[in-house]
């Protein structure tokens, strides 16, 4: 049955996402859901992430139903670098992030304890150009970045730093669910995050996490991390020179280093980000799309676009990430 269901065609460029075709429309996207699901998580498996088509989707309502038959369970956000808007339990817009910059590949929460295994995006209001949530294959950007650059974050790690402030950035109740300090900070230990509170009340946080990381379930190693997005490098300038000038260099909302605390040059941040895009394949949201996304496997971006984009975003199949001083083997448990 699984490949009844592909349209005939995939999308071109480096990577093959799969394109599933449904006649159902909106009013039997769940039935269809519900009969196809294994079909369609199969094929996420296998090929790293697959577009759904056909389903109507037009509210929220719809995705949540398509969802349940999909028999995936969204989970809470926390540590989000963005602020979301939350429309139903684990269902969220995308991150506040200015549509006329685009926001770099990244693999979805890849420095926190817990991360979803999977993506669910849907798109309920397609932009007037641009906006394309982009894929790139990350066993495949492991293979094309420099050995070395490779082998020193392999051995090394990355470590990402954060300021929590009011005035920009994600607030600490949306980040962590809570304002409280003494729940932050249990939260901060369990999962592997120093937390240093400032005279002010803010909070700065760092956390060292691995960069590269085998596949949970087939063991490929997949470059994994936020090291060039959430660096301080794809900032706008004039944003940073006054956000440094206000909160001074280590009040950054976010910026990344090498795991021994070294700052990851311009040069490096460029290199990734051109090997990603060597790597990206783009396909235009249509309205009523459902897009599965392997979170390890695959990352994704988001376009710079113009007009209305309302694409709702669930996170789902949780997993563990180890650290860089557990010796497990293994990404995630």
């Amino acid at each position: 049955m699984r490949t009844a269901l592909f349209r005939g065609h995939r999308a071109p460029g480096p990577t093959a996402t799969p394109q599933i075709e449904s006649s159902a429309g909106a009013t039997g996207a769940a039935a269809w859901a519900e009969e196809h699901h294994a079909d369609v998580l199969g094929v996420v498996a296998e090929h790293g992430a697959a577009v759904v088509t056909g389903l109507g989707l037009r509210t929220v309502s719809d995705v949540v139903a398509v969802l349940a038959t999909l028999r995936l369970s969204p989970v809470r956000e926390t540590e989000g670098f963005a602020p979301r808007t939350p429309y139903a339990d684990g269902l969220y817009s995308s991150a506040a992030w200015p549509p006329q910059r685009p926001m770099c590949m990244h693999h979805e929460l890849s420095y926190a304890g817990r991360f979803p295994g999977l993506l669910c995006f849907a798109c309920l209001e397609a932009p007037t150009t641009g906006g394309a949530t982009a894929l790139a294959d990350a066993a495949a950007v492991l293979e094309a970045l420099p050995e070395d650059e490779v082998r020193r974050f392999e051995q090394e790690g990355w470590i990402l730093t954060r300021a929590y402030h009011e005035e920009i950035g994600t607030p600490l109740s949306q980040a962590f669910g809570t304002d409280d300090p003494t729940a932050i900070d249990t939260y901060c230990r369990a999962n592997g995050i120093e937390a240093d509170w400032q005279p002010d009340g803010s909070l700065r946080t760092r956390q060292h996490r691995r960069a590269v990381v085998p596949h949970p379930d087939t063991g490929r190693r997949c470059w994994f991390n936020q090291i060039a997005f959430l660096n301080q490098g794809t900032m706008d300038p004039e944003v940073r020179r006054f956000l440094i000038d206000e909160y001074g260099p280590e009040g950054l909302p976010f910026d990344t280093r090498y795991g021994n605390g070294d700052p990851v040059p311009a040069d490096t941040v460029e290199l990734i980000n051109k090997v990603y895009e060597a790597h990206t394949v783009r396909r235009p949201w249509r309205e009523g799309d459902l897009m599965l996304v392997d979170n390890v496997r695959t990352a994704h971006s988001r376009e710079a676009y113009e007009g209305p984009r309302r694409v709702v975003v669930a996170m789902a199949d949780p997993k563990r990430q180890t650290t860089p001083a557990e010796r497990t083997g293994s990404a995630a448990t």
